[in-house]
């Protein structure tokens, strides 16, 4: 089998499996999934969603945040990995997007990841969900899925390198979707240890399967 091939196994798989795939976090607004995003390096989607809704409503909007200091956020979000980096990130984020954005959050890649706690993975986040563009965020369940499935190579062995590779095979009006398809795979069968082989659709073109490499 091709990496073509494997590829479109792998895409038709999941359009009939998981067509409405998308992020488990909770949002309203692209305000709400940046800082959402943000909190999540590192940790859970369910812890995020416990935290977000007292932080949304003392700080609604980008301009309420960029008012606040650390002793006002970090009580919010303690229970977050991290919190002390993050309350001085969502801080200095949303002050900056006042500053230089308008207090709108961009949709490009190169300005977001201007922002105070955004990295590339972050910004392939927002501007995939929020805009759907052909932008694919590697975090560890896309890293680990795409290498044990044989979407990527071993030799793969960065996020960047991982990224590029699955956006030039998917197909570019599918990538937004592919990453959920990967990350939510990764979450719930294709798990870091003891992965759910039996109960997954994937295991013909599977590498790690065949292999039995875990």
């Amino acid at each position: 089998m091709t990496r073509q091939q494997k590829y479109q196994f792998v895409t038709d798989y999941f359009l009939s499996h998981a067509p409405d795939a998308e992020t488990e976090l909770f949002y309203d607004n692209p305000y709400q999934l940046l800082v959402a995003v943000i909190l999540s390096a590192q940790c859970t989607d369910k812890r995020v969603n416990q935290t977000t809704p007292a932080l949304f409503k003392k700080f609604p909007t980008a301009q309420s945040l960029a008012k606040a200091n650390f002793d006002q956020v970090f009580p919010l979000i303690q229970s977050i990995s991290y919190p002390n980096n993050k309350s001085k990130h969502l801080i200095g984020m949303a002050q900056k997007l006042i500053s230089d954005f308008g207090g709108e959050v961009p949709m490009t890649v190169e300005e977001l990841i201007q922002l105070p706690g955004v990295g590339r993975k972050t910004a392939n986040v927002i501007t995939s969900v929020i805009d759907n563009q052909p932008n694919m965020a590697v975090d560890t369940h896309v890293f680990r899925v795409s290498r044990r499935i044989g979407l990527v190579p071993s030799t793969a062995t960065t996020p960047l390198a991982v990224e590029k590779i699955l956006i030039k095979n998917f197909p570019a009006e599918l990538i937004h979707k592919a990453h959920h398809w990967l990350i939510l795979h990764g979450r719930y069968t294709c798990v870091a240890r003891s992965p759910q082989c039996e109960n997954c659709g994937l295991q013909e073109v599977c590498v790690a399967f065949k292999r039995k490499a875990f």
